[in-house]
């Protein structure tokens, strides 16, 4: 016998049956979206490689997320671009960092608005990984140290 030996089908009849058993639901309720934080005022920069993607300043940042709002989106999830990078990733931690700024001035000026942050460094490091690198590989403890401070930043501004 070829496979498959039972199809299945009954859930799948009528629309309504589709419609009552189907697991995801794409509503503006359920998204989330990804914005790219940069340094400056008054940017609103494209991304080559993504169109209709944009690196904003955050007071772009705060009028797009007025908009997103309106749009009955719940969520937000923020990245970061440094000023500079470094091996340690320091602007991902620092209390003045972009997503730091970001988060403070979204709280204040998008009430209720949920703001998403990704604590990950490798956008933070000169050597672009993830992490805090000794000889060729990456060092597990400080890495989790760094990342940690980088979480309780994000959770201190906002």
């Amino acid at each position: 016998m070829a496979f498959p030996i039972t199809r299945l089908r009954r859930l799948r009849g009528t629309e309504a049956l589709r419609g009552f058993v189907r697991e995801t639901r794409l509503t503006a309720s359920r998204f989330v979206y990804p914005l790219f934080v940069c340094h400056g005022s008054g940017v609103r920069k494209e991304v080559s490689s993504m169109p209709g993607v944009f690196n904003l300043s955050v007071d772009e940042l705060v009028k797009e997320c007025k908009e997103v709002a309106g749009l009955k989106i719940p969520a937000v999830i923020l990245f970061g671009l440094p000023k500079e990078k470094d091996a340690y990733g320091k602007e991902a931690y620092a209390p003045d960092g972009i997503i730091q700024r970001a988060v403070s001035e979204l709280k204040a000026k998008v009430p209720g608005l949920l703001v998403i942050t990704d604590v990950c460094l490798c956008e933070y490091t000169s050597h672009g990984h993830c992490g805090v690198v000794r000889g060729e590989e990456i060092a597990n403890d400080p890495t989790l140290e760094l990342l940690a401070l980088t979480a309780l930043s994000h959770a201190r501004a906002g």
